[in-house]
């Protein structure tokens, strides 16, 4: 069995409008949910961003309305940014400013005021603010306002920024809460939180100064935003840097990645997709209960049931919301990751944005957006440590055989915990380039040491020492205690943020759109290798002539691709036998038609066409009831669409005949209800055929030679057939008895 994929072959480069919601975090407007504004215009302008209390800088950049948001971002598109959804706003006001100027004072649900003076052309101005006061209907008319209160309810943010709350002031140096045993069940109900909340936190909250960073990051939320409101001011990638509360990382990761948004505008979606999905199996499913007990088995939560049932509803839930995609191994380490500090819904929605978004075609069966970053890192690596990359290719060692599993579990199956979400917390800030940044500062810092390294078994214990050391002194025999304090993670994270800032976006981007076609190329060999290796027959046919019937096929699937609600129909009927579970590409009718005007002269219509300068030939796939009947001979299996072994047997069927098997064959695809007689009706088909097949043979001998088929046929029929019983008198010869049209009537032997 094999799984053909042409998915990679219609990949399109994202549009200029797509680019900007990537940049924003925003769904795309098939995620949108009740939120979805894609009906509505959208619009940018010229701006400059202050906050009401004059507590920043202003920032001048560009002001977009997307409905259902509203979002800004910086000239220089690092230091400041927002998205804001439009039903978190309350009023908009026009400020009574200078002449010449024209500034709007926006007030948020929870009392923050953004001052935002548009510096466009005054129609320009006038045509935005009519464009957000609409999308501001919009917003009132759906109800979308009155759902914020209670939204905001599950994040850890509003605990923290409460005016009667003294959270931050209550929290001890372990992490843990003063009052915690009074108001154990009331935070509990109160926001989200992950199975840290149970099993306690990776690391030592002393160590990690929990108290002062929650202290820091109360402040900031106080005075620019939380949740769904926040404001993106370099103070905010600047405490990220540092570290994120334990409480508070699972809110500031859905806020980061923009997840928030998706869980805001679907509501109690991921419950009901539970309840509808209940008892159901597939591939994934199966796939998932294997590999249940080998995500984060040290710790705490998953060697008890609860974290074991709320990772396997996750995966479950996005297994079955993207039955294309379904389960890739590492996308458990990567829920139950984010489980420690997220709910079940939360960890849900951003599994969605880390699979669709952030790492694209990372955890796809093909595994393309990984090979595609690894052939882009190993570019990096041979632009920025040359010494290295040419040591690596002397001794022939492998730079991914580390670097594959950096990038798939981003870096949590490495490094302790405790250091991996510290990268994390910057992913989810920064983008995927912090991977690629830090991967680099990682050979960096231990580049004298790799090129002593002779094989990939070298570079591996090298790279497994170093992360086991990250907690130690960067510099344990400096006489600076302020130098010997240092860690090699706070090393390691200087030099990936400082040396590497040359790694944009946009470095990554122009990488990828290098080198991908070369990836492409690579996994369609592959795919075709392993289909041809998979076959349970060859026939007689060689591999390589198979290889050419897999190329026919495949360019059929790219004109007219196969349904793609075939693949979760078959997943859901497996029996449980490993090899029943494999899902299997079929085509369909109309693909096999270009299938057969690939290997066949006769099943295509070809007509030359002239302009006067140049010519070339028109290629038709042909129609005929031959073509269905050839495809319904092949179903073997009686599904309704051919496999690749099914193409390859039906080929192998007829290819290497002789006369007379070709006779029997042509007989067997004709005989309808296998009895071993051809009826009238089916002759005449017959011949049609023959008809079909030969119309582009030169002259007209092939019209005799069908005709004299036929003439030859029905005598031959008719001398076989009983002769009448009626003999009572001689006054006319016998003759046969009449045959139905729909009666047997010749055999194979005749």
């Amino acid at each position: 069995m094999s799984t053909i994929s042409t998915a990679l072959r219609h990949f399109k480069e994202p549009t200029k409008e797509q680019l900007t919601q990537i940049f924003f975090s925003l769904p795309a407007g098939d995620e949108a949910g009740q939120n979805g504004g894609s009906d509505q215009e959208k619009m940018d302008i010229n701006a400059v961003l202050s906050l009401g209390e004059a507590i920043e800088d202003s920032y001048a950049g560009k002001l977009h309305i997307m409905p259902p948001y509203l979002a800004f971002s910086s000239l220089d598109r690092k230091s400041v940014r927002f998205t804001i959804p439009l039903s978190t706003i309350r009023r908009v006001e026009r400020l009574n400013a200078r002449a010449g100027i024209y500034a709007l004072s926006l007030l948020l649900w929870h009392g923050m005021k953004i001052i935002v003076q548009l510096t466009s052309l005054r129609p320009t101005a006038d045509l935005f603010c009519s464009l957000l006061r609409d999308a501001l209907k919009v917003e009132l008319q759906r109800g979308q306002m009155k759902l914020v209160k209670s939204f905001v309810k599950t994040c850890y943010s509003e605990v923290l920024v409460s005016t009667s709350s003294i959270v931050g002031e209550n929290e001890r140096e372990d992490g843990s809460l003063i009052n915690e045993d009074k108001d154990a069940e009331s935070q509990d109900i109160a926001y989200h939180g992950g199975l840290g909340l149970k099993f306690k936190f990776p690391g030592d909250p002393k160590k990690l100064r929990e108290a002062s960073k929650i202290k820091l990051w109360t402040t900031y939320l106080r005075s620019h935003g939380r949740n769904l409101t926040l404001l993106r001011y370099p103070q905010c990638t600047r405490l990220v840097q540092v570290g994120l509360p334990n409480r508070l990382r699972g809110e500031m990761w859905e806020t980061l990645s923009g997840s928030i948004y998706l869980r805001f505008s679907n509501p109690g979606y991921y419950d009901q997709l539970l309840a509808e999905y209940t008892g159901s199996t597939s591939t994934s499913t199966e796939d998932i209960e294997k590999d249940l007990h080998r995500s984060l088995p040290e710790y705490a939560g998953y060697q008890s049931e609860a974290g074991i049932g709320a990772l396997r509803r996750v995966l479950q839930a996005y297994s079955f919301k993207n039955p294309d995609l379904g389960y890739c191994q590492a996308m458990n380490i990567l829920a139950a990751a984010i489980l420690i500090y997220m709910s079940e819904e939360q960890a849900f929605w951003l599994l969605e944005v880390l699979c669709d978004r952030l790492l694209p075609g990372y955890y796809a069966p093909s595994m393309h957006g990984t090979m595609l970053d690894q052939r882009v890192f190993e570019s990096l690596v041979q632009r920025c440590l040359p010494i290295i990359h040419e040591h690596f290719r002397l001794v022939d060692v492998q730079l991914s055989v580390a670097s594959l599993p950096w990038f798939l579990s981003l870096y949590i199956n490495s490094m302790p915990m405790v250091f991996a979400f510290r990268i994390v917390d910057c992913f989810f800030c920064m983008g995927p380039k912090v991977l690629f940044q830090v991967g680099l500062a990682i050979l960096k810092i231990n580049g004298e040491a790799l090129l002593q390294i002779q094989d990939d078994g070298g570079f591996l214990n090298l790279m497994r020492d170093y992360f086991a050391s990250l907690g130690e002194s960067a510099h344990p025999d400096s006489s600076d205690p302020r130098a010997r304090a240092i860690t090699r993670f706070q090393e390691l994270l200087l030099v990936s943020f400082r040396e590497f800032s040359v790694i944009t976006d946009e470095t990554i981007l122009t990488e990828r759109r290098r080198f991908r076609s070369e990836i492409i190329h690579s996994i369609e060999s592959f795919s075709k290798r392993s289909a041809v290796r998979n076959l349970k027959s060859l026939g007689r046919f060689t591999k390589e002539q198979a290889g050419l019937i897999y190329d026919a096929l495949y360019k059929a699937m790219c004109i007219v691709p196969p349904p793609p609600a075939a693949a979760p129909e078959k997943a859901l009927f497996t029996t449980g036998d490993g090899n029943e579970a494999k899902p299997e590409t079929r085509i369909g009718l109309r693909t096999f038609q270009h299938f057969l005007s690939e290997i066949a002269t006769w099943a295509r219509d070809e007509k030359i066409v002239m302009n006067g300068f140049q010519q070339r030939i028109d290629r038709e796939v042909a129609e005929h009831e031959f073509i269905d009947r050839l495809f319904f001979f092949w179903d073997t299996s009686c599904k309704g669409a051919l496999s690749f072994q099914d193409l390859v047997s039906g080929l192998d069927g007829v290819m290497f005949n002789d006369l007379m098997e070709n006779i029997e064959w042509f007989f067997n695809l004709h005989d309808k209800n296998k009895d071993g007689f051809l009826t009238k009706d089916e002759v005449l088909t017959l011949s049609e055929s023959f008809l079909f097949i030969f119309r582009y043979e030169i002259g007209d001998a092939y019209l005799g030679a069908v005709s004299r088929f036929m003439t030859n046929a029905f005598e031959y029929g008719d001398a076989l057939l009983p002769q009448s019983e009626a003999k009572e008198t001689d006054a006319e010869p016998e003759s046969p008895r009449p045959v139905e049209s729909n009666q047997p009537y010749l055999n194979l032997a005749t």
